[in-house]
Protein backbone atom coordinates (compact mmCIF):
# COMPACT_ATOMS: atom_id res chain seq x y z
CA UNK A 1 0.00 0.00 0.00
CA UNK A 2 1.47 3.34 -1.01
CA UNK A 3 2.78 5.43 1.69
CA UNK A 4 1.41 9.53 1.65
CA UNK A 5 3.92 11.99 3.76
CA UNK A 6 1.92 15.19 5.04
CA UNK A 7 4.46 18.33 4.51
CA UNK A 8 1.22 20.44 6.32
CA UNK A 9 3.06 20.67 9.99
CA UNK A 10 6.68 21.28 8.55
CA UNK A 11 5.78 23.96 6.19
CA UNK A 12 3.78 25.37 9.32
CA UNK A 13 6.69 25.25 11.57
CA UNK A 14 9.22 26.57 9.26
CA UNK A 15 7.02 29.55 8.11
CA UNK A 16 6.41 30.14 12.39
CA UNK A 17 10.12 30.12 12.31
CA UNK A 18 10.75 32.62 9.71
CA UNK A 19 7.90 34.99 11.38
CA UNK A 20 10.04 35.08 14.22
CA UNK A 21 13.50 35.62 13.21
CA UNK A 22 11.74 38.67 10.92
CA UNK A 23 9.03 39.86 13.55
CA UNK A 24 10.64 39.58 17.10
CA UNK A 25 13.81 41.43 16.84
CA UNK A 26 11.80 44.23 15.00
CA UNK A 27 9.70 44.17 18.73
CA UNK A 28 12.73 44.22 20.49
CA UNK A 29 14.14 46.95 18.36
CA UNK A 30 10.74 49.43 18.58
CA UNK A 31 10.97 47.89 22.42
CA UNK A 32 14.57 49.68 22.90
CA UNK A 33 13.97 52.59 20.90
CA UNK A 34 10.91 53.19 23.11
CA UNK A 35 13.58 53.16 26.01
CA UNK A 36 15.78 55.33 24.22
CA UNK A 37 13.52 58.20 23.21
CA UNK A 38 12.42 58.15 26.88
CA UNK A 39 16.08 58.03 28.55
CA UNK A 40 16.72 61.18 26.14
CA UNK A 41 13.29 62.85 27.22
CA UNK A 42 14.15 62.23 30.98
CA UNK A 43 17.87 63.56 30.13
CA UNK A 44 16.15 66.81 28.69
CA UNK A 45 13.98 67.29 31.21
CA UNK A 46 16.44 67.16 33.96
CA UNK A 47 19.02 69.64 31.91
CA UNK A 48 15.76 71.88 31.82
CA UNK A 49 14.67 71.73 35.35
CA UNK A 50 18.81 71.99 36.74
CA UNK A 51 20.40 75.01 35.13
CA UNK A 52 23.79 73.67 36.78
CA UNK A 53 25.79 73.39 33.34
CA UNK A 54 24.51 76.66 32.69
CA UNK A 55 25.49 78.30 35.59
CA UNK A 56 29.06 76.83 35.29
CA UNK A 57 29.03 78.05 31.72
CA UNK A 58 28.06 81.25 32.81
CA UNK A 59 30.69 81.42 35.61
CA UNK A 60 33.40 80.17 32.64
CA UNK A 61 32.16 83.14 30.34
CA UNK A 62 32.05 85.77 33.06
CA UNK A 63 35.88 84.91 33.45
CA UNK A 64 36.82 85.19 29.86
CA UNK A 65 35.03 88.66 30.06
CA UNK A 66 36.86 89.98 33.00
CA UNK A 67 40.42 88.49 32.50
CA UNK A 68 40.51 88.93 28.22
CA UNK A 69 40.55 92.95 28.45
CA UNK A 70 43.77 92.69 30.49
CA UNK A 71 45.61 90.39 28.52
CA UNK A 72 47.88 91.61 25.82
CA UNK A 73 49.38 89.68 22.50
CA UNK A 74 52.57 90.48 22.39
CA UNK A 75 54.95 90.50 18.93
CA UNK A 76 58.84 90.97 20.20
CA UNK A 77 60.94 92.34 17.19
CA UNK A 78 64.94 91.32 17.73
CA UNK A 79 68.19 91.13 16.23
CA UNK A 80 69.25 92.26 13.24
CA UNK A 81 70.96 88.91 13.40
CA UNK A 82 72.88 86.78 10.95
CA UNK A 83 71.31 84.99 8.23
CA UNK A 84 71.37 80.84 9.30
CA UNK A 85 74.05 80.09 6.71
CA UNK A 86 76.29 82.91 8.68
CA UNK A 87 75.08 81.88 12.19
CA UNK A 88 74.95 78.67 11.83
CA UNK A 89 71.68 78.18 12.99
CA UNK A 90 68.25 79.79 14.14
CA UNK A 91 69.48 80.76 17.63
CA UNK A 92 67.86 83.40 20.23
CA UNK A 93 64.50 84.74 21.19
CA UNK A 94 62.49 82.00 19.11
CA UNK A 95 60.82 80.16 21.70
CA UNK A 96 57.67 81.79 20.93
CA UNK A 97 57.84 82.32 17.77
CA UNK A 98 54.87 82.89 15.37
CA UNK A 99 54.76 80.34 12.66
CA UNK A 100 53.27 83.29 10.23
CA UNK A 101 55.80 85.71 11.20
CA UNK A 102 58.53 83.47 11.41
CA UNK A 103 61.50 85.87 10.00
CA UNK A 104 61.87 88.88 7.75
CA UNK A 105 64.77 87.99 5.42
CA UNK A 106 66.43 90.27 3.06
CA UNK A 107 65.13 89.68 -0.91
CA UNK A 108 68.32 88.60 -1.70
CA UNK A 109 68.00 85.35 0.64
CA UNK A 110 71.33 85.97 2.56
CA UNK A 111 72.82 88.86 4.73
CA UNK A 112 70.82 90.48 7.62
CA UNK A 113 67.02 89.51 9.33
CA UNK A 114 64.89 90.64 11.95
CA UNK A 115 64.19 88.19 13.77
CA UNK A 116 60.12 88.33 14.74
CA UNK A 117 58.80 86.64 18.12
CA UNK A 118 55.21 86.38 19.44
CA UNK A 119 53.63 85.59 23.46
CA UNK A 120 51.83 86.91 25.57
CA UNK A 121 51.30 89.22 28.84
CA UNK A 122 48.94 90.93 31.06
CA UNK A 123 48.49 94.28 32.33
CA UNK A 124 49.29 94.53 36.10
CA UNK A 125 48.32 98.10 37.00
CA UNK A 126 46.23 101.69 35.86
CA UNK A 127 49.89 103.07 34.76
CA UNK A 128 50.96 100.91 31.89
CA UNK A 129 52.77 98.43 33.77
CA UNK A 130 52.79 94.68 31.54
CA UNK A 131 54.01 91.69 33.24
CA UNK A 132 55.68 88.89 30.90
CA UNK A 133 58.05 86.14 30.79
CA UNK A 134 61.88 87.27 30.43
CA UNK A 135 62.33 84.81 28.22
CA UNK A 136 59.93 86.58 25.74
CA UNK A 137 61.71 89.52 25.35
CA UNK A 138 65.47 89.13 25.99
CA UNK A 139 67.13 90.59 23.00
CA UNK A 140 64.32 92.41 22.10
CA UNK A 141 64.89 95.76 19.61
CA UNK A 142 60.94 96.61 19.14
CA UNK A 143 58.11 94.98 21.53
CA UNK A 144 54.79 95.78 20.22
CA UNK A 145 51.65 95.07 22.48
CA UNK A 146 47.98 94.35 21.26
CA UNK A 147 45.14 94.37 23.59
CA UNK A 148 41.78 92.43 22.96
CA UNK A 149 40.34 95.53 21.64
CA UNK A 150 42.69 95.63 18.74
CA UNK A 151 44.30 98.68 20.24
CA UNK A 152 48.23 98.54 19.55
CA UNK A 153 50.64 100.14 20.99
CA UNK A 154 54.78 100.33 21.64
CA UNK A 155 56.66 99.05 25.00
CA UNK A 156 59.76 99.22 26.47
CA UNK A 157 62.00 97.36 28.57
CA UNK A 158 61.28 98.29 32.13
CA UNK A 159 63.69 95.51 33.47
CA UNK A 160 64.06 91.78 33.67
CA UNK A 161 64.85 89.37 36.17
CA UNK A 162 66.35 86.10 34.21
CA UNK A 163 66.68 84.74 37.81
CA UNK A 164 62.52 83.71 37.72
CA UNK A 165 62.01 84.69 34.43
CA UNK A 166 59.86 87.76 34.91
CA UNK A 167 60.08 91.03 32.84
CA UNK A 168 57.84 94.23 33.09
CA UNK A 169 57.03 96.35 30.12
CA UNK A 170 55.66 99.95 30.00
CA UNK A 171 52.98 101.58 27.56
CA UNK A 172 52.22 105.36 27.40
CA UNK A 173 48.39 104.66 27.68
CA UNK A 174 47.03 106.68 30.67
CA UNK A 175 43.44 105.23 29.92
CA UNK A 176 41.04 102.31 28.94
CA UNK A 177 43.83 99.97 30.50
CA UNK A 178 41.87 97.18 32.67
CA UNK A 179 44.52 96.07 35.18
CA UNK A 180 43.90 92.26 35.92
CA UNK A 181 42.98 91.33 39.90
CA UNK A 182 45.21 89.69 41.62
CA UNK A 183 44.81 86.93 44.50
CA UNK A 184 47.25 88.81 46.56
CA UNK A 185 48.02 87.05 50.25
CA UNK A 186 46.18 83.68 49.30
CA UNK A 187 47.63 80.80 48.10
CA UNK A 188 46.18 78.25 45.65
CA UNK A 189 46.01 75.10 46.51
CA UNK A 190 45.39 71.57 44.48
CA UNK A 191 42.59 70.71 43.03
CA UNK A 192 41.42 74.05 42.37
CA UNK A 193 40.10 75.07 39.13
CA UNK A 194 42.18 77.28 36.79
CA UNK A 195 42.27 78.93 33.29
CA UNK A 196 45.05 79.90 31.11
CA UNK A 197 45.02 82.79 29.18
CA UNK A 198 47.53 83.61 26.00
CA UNK A 199 47.86 83.41 22.44
CA UNK A 200 49.50 79.59 21.96
CA UNK A 201 50.52 79.24 18.04
CA UNK A 202 49.33 83.00 17.51
CA UNK A 203 46.03 82.00 18.26
CA UNK A 204 45.21 85.91 20.16
CA UNK A 205 43.47 86.04 23.47
CA UNK A 206 42.78 82.17 23.94
CA UNK A 207 41.08 80.53 27.12
CA UNK A 208 42.02 77.00 28.48
CA UNK A 209 40.77 75.34 31.79
CA UNK A 210 42.75 72.52 34.12
CA UNK A 211 43.12 72.40 37.79
CA UNK A 212 46.17 72.43 39.76
CA UNK A 213 47.85 69.62 39.67
CA UNK A 214 50.68 70.42 42.05
CA UNK A 215 52.58 73.19 44.00
CA UNK A 216 55.61 73.51 44.91
CA UNK A 217 56.88 71.56 41.70
CA UNK A 218 60.93 72.28 40.79
CA UNK A 219 61.65 72.46 36.90
CA UNK A 220 65.42 73.85 37.04
CA UNK A 221 65.62 73.37 33.16
CA UNK A 222 63.23 75.92 32.32
CA UNK A 223 65.57 78.88 34.01
CA UNK A 224 68.16 78.50 31.86
CA UNK A 225 71.26 79.28 34.44
CA UNK A 226 69.22 77.69 36.92
CA UNK A 227 67.24 80.33 38.66
CA UNK A 228 64.55 80.01 41.44
CA UNK A 229 61.65 77.74 41.14
CA UNK A 230 58.57 77.12 43.30
CA UNK A 231 55.92 76.13 39.97
CA UNK A 232 52.93 76.23 40.29
CA UNK A 233 51.53 72.55 38.36
CA UNK A 234 48.28 72.69 36.07
CA UNK A 235 46.95 70.25 33.37
CA UNK A 236 45.29 73.20 31.58
CA UNK A 237 46.69 73.39 27.64
CA UNK A 238 49.19 75.55 27.31
CA UNK A 239 51.58 75.59 24.22
CA UNK A 240 54.28 78.13 22.83
CA UNK A 241 53.05 81.59 22.60
CA UNK A 242 50.89 81.15 26.06
CA UNK A 243 53.99 82.24 27.65
CA UNK A 244 53.99 85.83 29.44
CA UNK A 245 50.38 85.06 29.88
CA UNK A 246 48.00 84.94 33.33
CA UNK A 247 47.00 82.31 35.13
CA UNK A 248 43.94 82.77 37.01
CA UNK A 249 41.13 81.45 39.57
CA UNK A 250 37.59 81.13 39.08
CA UNK A 251 36.80 84.34 40.04
CA UNK A 252 39.15 85.74 37.18
CA UNK A 253 41.72 86.79 39.94
CA UNK A 254 45.70 86.40 38.85
CA UNK A 255 47.26 83.32 40.89
CA UNK A 256 50.27 82.95 38.67
CA UNK A 257 52.07 83.72 34.96
CA UNK A 258 52.75 80.96 32.50
CA UNK A 259 55.91 79.91 31.85
CA UNK A 260 56.95 76.27 30.91
CA UNK A 261 55.52 73.11 29.77
CA UNK A 262 56.73 69.32 30.20
CA UNK A 263 56.97 68.02 26.56
CA UNK A 264 57.64 64.64 27.53
CA UNK A 265 60.92 63.97 25.50
CA UNK A 266 62.52 62.19 28.73
CA UNK A 267 61.24 59.21 29.96
CA UNK A 268 61.30 61.35 32.98
CA UNK A 269 59.39 64.09 31.28
CA UNK A 270 61.66 67.33 30.13
CA UNK A 271 60.44 70.59 30.84
CA UNK A 272 61.05 73.33 28.21
CA UNK A 273 59.62 76.37 27.43
CA UNK A 274 59.11 74.96 23.80
CA UNK A 275 57.83 72.46 22.38
CA UNK A 276 53.86 71.33 22.30
CA UNK A 277 51.88 70.40 25.27
CA UNK A 278 51.53 66.94 26.72
CA UNK A 279 49.18 67.76 29.42
CA UNK A 280 51.26 69.10 32.05
CA UNK A 281 52.45 73.27 32.51
CA UNK A 282 53.98 75.21 35.16
CA UNK A 283 53.38 78.80 36.26
CA UNK A 284 55.24 81.41 38.52
CA UNK A 285 53.34 81.73 41.41
CA UNK A 286 51.69 85.06 41.82
CA UNK A 287 53.77 85.83 45.60
CA UNK A 288 56.90 85.63 43.64
CA UNK A 289 55.76 87.97 40.95
CA UNK A 290 54.71 90.46 42.93
CA UNK A 291 57.88 90.73 45.11
CA UNK A 292 60.14 90.97 41.95
CA UNK A 293 57.69 93.40 39.60
CA UNK A 294 57.43 95.83 42.84
CA UNK A 295 61.25 96.06 43.08
CA UNK A 296 62.11 96.04 38.93
CA UNK A 297 59.47 99.15 39.28
CA UNK A 298 60.43 100.71 42.55
CA UNK A 299 63.95 100.47 42.62
CA UNK A 300 65.33 99.49 39.32
CA UNK A 301 66.94 96.25 40.68
CA UNK A 302 66.00 92.38 42.78
CA UNK A 303 67.25 91.94 45.94
CA UNK A 304 66.48 88.43 47.39
CA UNK A 305 66.26 86.79 50.69
CA UNK A 306 68.58 84.50 52.08
CA UNK A 307 68.99 82.41 55.36
CA UNK A 308 72.19 81.13 55.75
CA UNK A 309 72.11 77.60 56.04
CA UNK A 310 73.65 74.27 54.18
CA UNK A 311 71.50 71.27 54.37
CA UNK A 312 72.50 67.75 53.88
CA UNK A 313 71.87 65.67 50.75
CA UNK A 314 68.76 64.07 50.24
CA UNK A 315 65.22 64.33 52.43
CA UNK A 316 64.89 63.32 56.21
CA UNK A 317 62.03 61.20 56.88
CA UNK A 318 60.81 62.46 60.19
CA UNK A 319 59.11 60.15 62.87
CA UNK A 320 57.63 60.62 66.25
CA UNK A 321 57.18 57.03 68.60
CA UNK A 322 57.96 55.39 65.51
CA UNK A 323 54.62 56.60 63.46
CA UNK A 324 55.56 58.89 60.09
CA UNK A 325 55.21 62.39 60.98
CA UNK A 326 56.12 63.97 57.31
CA UNK A 327 59.50 65.08 55.38
CA UNK A 328 62.04 68.10 55.66
CA UNK A 329 65.23 69.32 55.17
CA UNK A 330 68.04 68.68 57.90
CA UNK A 331 70.20 72.03 58.87
CA UNK A 332 73.73 70.51 58.29
CA UNK A 333 75.32 73.89 58.74
CA UNK A 334 74.13 77.46 59.95
CA UNK A 335 76.28 80.22 58.49
CA UNK A 336 77.77 82.32 61.68
CA UNK A 337 76.31 85.59 62.06
CA UNK A 338 73.54 84.90 59.30
CA UNK A 339 70.33 85.43 59.19
CA UNK A 340 69.04 81.68 59.98
CA UNK A 341 71.28 81.83 63.18
CA UNK A 342 69.87 85.30 64.42
CA UNK A 343 66.27 84.03 64.12
CA UNK A 344 67.45 80.71 65.29
CA UNK A 345 68.06 78.11 63.85
CA UNK A 346 70.19 75.26 64.80
CA UNK A 347 72.27 72.39 63.24
CA UNK A 348 70.42 69.15 63.18
CA UNK A 349 66.86 71.02 62.80
CA UNK A 350 64.74 69.72 60.45
CA UNK A 351 62.92 72.50 58.47
CA UNK A 352 59.45 71.02 57.23
CA UNK A 353 58.01 74.55 55.65
CA UNK A 354 58.82 78.10 55.04
CA UNK A 355 55.84 80.46 54.50
CA UNK A 356 53.56 77.73 54.40
CA UNK A 357 55.44 76.08 51.67
CA UNK A 358 56.40 72.23 52.10
CA UNK A 359 60.15 72.13 52.19
CA UNK A 360 61.27 68.54 51.15
CA UNK A 361 62.69 70.00 47.84
CA UNK A 362 65.65 72.01 48.09
CA UNK A 363 65.20 74.08 44.88
CA UNK A 364 61.41 74.66 46.48
CA UNK A 365 63.21 76.31 49.97
CA UNK A 366 65.50 77.78 47.50
CA UNK A 367 62.94 79.39 45.52
CA UNK A 368 60.30 80.70 48.30
CA UNK A 369 62.97 82.47 50.45
CA UNK A 370 64.79 84.24 47.24
CA UNK A 371 61.38 84.81 46.51
CA UNK A 372 61.14 87.54 49.98
CA UNK A 373 62.98 90.55 50.16
CA UNK A 374 65.69 91.08 52.95
CA UNK A 375 64.12 91.80 56.23
CA UNK A 376 60.72 89.73 55.55
CA UNK A 377 59.93 88.07 58.26
CA UNK A 378 58.63 84.52 57.59
CA UNK A 379 56.72 81.95 59.18
CA UNK A 380 58.67 78.32 59.54
CA UNK A 381 57.78 74.97 61.02
CA UNK A 382 61.06 72.83 61.90
CA UNK A 383 61.46 69.68 63.74
CA UNK A 384 63.49 70.22 66.81
CA UNK A 385 64.10 67.37 69.89
CA UNK A 386 61.08 65.09 68.78
CA UNK A 387 58.46 67.84 68.44
CA UNK A 388 57.32 70.29 66.02
CA UNK A 389 58.80 74.20 66.12
CA UNK A 390 57.09 77.44 64.75
CA UNK A 391 59.60 79.98 64.76
CA UNK A 392 59.59 83.20 62.78
CA UNK A 393 62.50 83.97 60.47
CA UNK A 394 64.07 87.75 59.52
CA UNK A 395 65.44 86.92 55.77
CA UNK A 396 69.33 88.55 55.19
CA UNK A 397 70.30 89.62 51.43
CA UNK A 398 71.48 87.10 49.00
CA UNK A 399 74.73 88.10 47.39
CA UNK A 400 76.13 88.39 44.09
CA UNK A 401 79.02 85.62 44.92
CA UNK A 402 75.74 83.38 45.73
CA UNK A 403 74.13 84.83 42.41
CA UNK A 404 77.52 84.08 40.04
CA UNK A 405 77.91 80.98 41.49
CA UNK A 406 74.22 79.64 40.21
CA UNK A 407 74.99 82.06 36.47
CA UNK A 408 78.69 81.54 36.02
CA UNK A 409 78.49 78.48 34.56
CA UNK A 410 75.29 79.18 31.98
CA UNK A 411 77.37 83.09 31.13
CA UNK A 412 80.63 81.17 30.18
CA UNK A 413 78.92 78.90 28.12
CA UNK A 414 76.85 81.19 26.44
CA UNK A 415 79.65 83.87 25.46
CA UNK A 416 82.67 80.86 25.15
CA UNK A 417 85.07 82.38 27.30
CA UNK A 418 85.60 81.88 30.76
CA UNK A 419 87.24 84.16 33.71
CA UNK A 420 90.30 83.76 35.60
CA UNK A 421 91.83 85.93 38.41
CA UNK A 422 95.46 86.52 39.49
CA UNK A 423 94.67 87.55 42.62
CA UNK A 424 94.70 91.69 41.34
CA UNK A 425 93.31 91.63 38.20
CA UNK A 426 90.22 90.05 36.00
CA UNK A 427 91.88 88.31 33.06
CA UNK A 428 90.22 86.53 29.47
CA UNK A 429 91.20 82.80 30.53
CA UNK A 430 90.32 80.75 26.77
CA UNK A 431 87.79 81.96 23.86
CA UNK A 432 85.66 79.05 21.82
CA UNK A 433 86.60 79.76 18.08
CA UNK A 434 83.74 80.97 16.38
CA UNK A 435 81.77 82.01 19.70
CA UNK A 436 80.01 85.34 20.97
CA UNK A 437 83.34 86.32 22.62
CA UNK A 438 85.81 85.67 19.76
CA UNK A 439 83.36 87.08 17.60
CA UNK A 440 83.55 90.48 19.50
CA UNK A 441 87.25 90.23 19.59
CA UNK A 442 87.98 89.11 23.10
CA UNK A 443 91.46 86.82 23.00
CA UNK A 444 92.93 84.64 25.82
CA UNK A 445 95.06 86.86 28.25
CA UNK A 446 93.23 90.13 27.99
CA UNK A 447 92.70 91.84 31.17
CA UNK A 448 89.09 93.13 32.14
CA UNK A 449 88.98 96.47 33.68
CA UNK A 450 85.69 97.76 33.76
CA UNK A 451 81.65 96.22 32.45
CA UNK A 452 79.55 98.55 32.35
CA UNK A 453 80.30 101.52 34.61
CA UNK A 454 81.50 99.03 36.81
CA UNK A 455 85.24 98.30 37.84
CA UNK A 456 85.95 94.51 37.93
CA UNK A 457 89.19 92.85 39.70
CA UNK A 458 88.21 88.95 40.34
CA UNK A 459 85.64 85.91 38.52
CA UNK A 460 82.86 87.33 40.88
CA UNK A 461 83.16 90.68 40.09
CA UNK A 462 83.42 90.50 36.22
CA UNK A 463 80.31 87.71 36.59
CA UNK A 464 78.03 90.00 38.90
CA UNK A 465 78.71 92.89 36.02
CA UNK A 466 77.90 90.88 33.61
CA UNK A 467 74.47 89.59 35.25
CA UNK A 468 73.78 93.61 36.40
CA UNK A 469 74.35 95.10 32.86
CA UNK A 470 72.11 92.91 31.48
CA UNK A 471 73.48 90.24 29.54
CA UNK A 472 71.31 87.77 30.63
CA UNK A 473 68.07 89.56 28.84
CA UNK A 474 70.13 90.53 25.57
CA UNK A 475 71.13 93.91 26.34
CA UNK A 476 74.50 94.97 24.95
CA UNK A 477 76.85 95.45 27.30
CA UNK A 478 80.36 97.44 26.95
CA UNK A 479 83.79 95.77 28.60
CA UNK A 480 87.20 97.82 28.61
CA UNK A 481 90.25 95.36 28.01
CA UNK A 482 93.39 95.59 28.05
CA UNK A 483 95.15 93.68 25.16
CA UNK A 484 97.91 92.95 28.00
CA UNK A 485 98.82 93.74 31.73
CA UNK A 486 101.46 95.86 30.23
CA UNK A 487 99.13 98.23 28.16
CA UNK A 488 98.43 101.53 29.53
CA UNK A 489 95.41 101.98 27.90
CA UNK A 490 91.86 100.00 27.50
CA UNK A 491 89.64 100.02 24.67
CA UNK A 492 85.92 99.17 24.14
CA UNK A 493 84.74 95.74 23.15
CA UNK A 494 80.77 95.18 22.87
CA UNK A 495 79.08 91.84 23.30
CA UNK A 496 75.40 90.71 22.92
CA UNK A 497 74.24 87.26 23.54
CA UNK A 498 70.36 85.74 21.70
CA UNK A 499 71.44 87.72 18.47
Amino acid sequence: MRRFVSYGPSVVVLLTSMTALIVVPELVRRVEDSRTHATVRLARQTLGDDDILERLNRATRAVAVNVEPGVVHLVVEGGPARDLDQAGGAEGNDQDRDPNDNQRQNPRGRGWFYRGSTGSGWVFDDKGHIITNAHVVRAARNISVQFSSGRVAGATLVGADPFTDIAVLKVDIMRGLVPLQRASGERPEQGDRVFAFGSPFGFKFSMSEGIISGLGRSARPVLEMGGFTNFIQTDAAVNPGNSGGPLVDIRGRVIGMNVAIATGRESDGATSDTGQSAGISFAIPLDTIESVVDQIINNGKVARGFLGIQFDRGVAEITSDGEFVGLGLRVSMVVPGGAAEKSGLRRNDIIRSVAGYETSDPEVLRAVVSARRPGEVVPAKVWRDSEEVDMRITLGERDAASLVNDAWGYIARQLGMAVRSNGTEATVGFVVPGSVAARAGLKAGQVITRIAERDVRDEVGTYAAFIDSGLLIGREVELRVKDSPADEADRAIKVRLFE
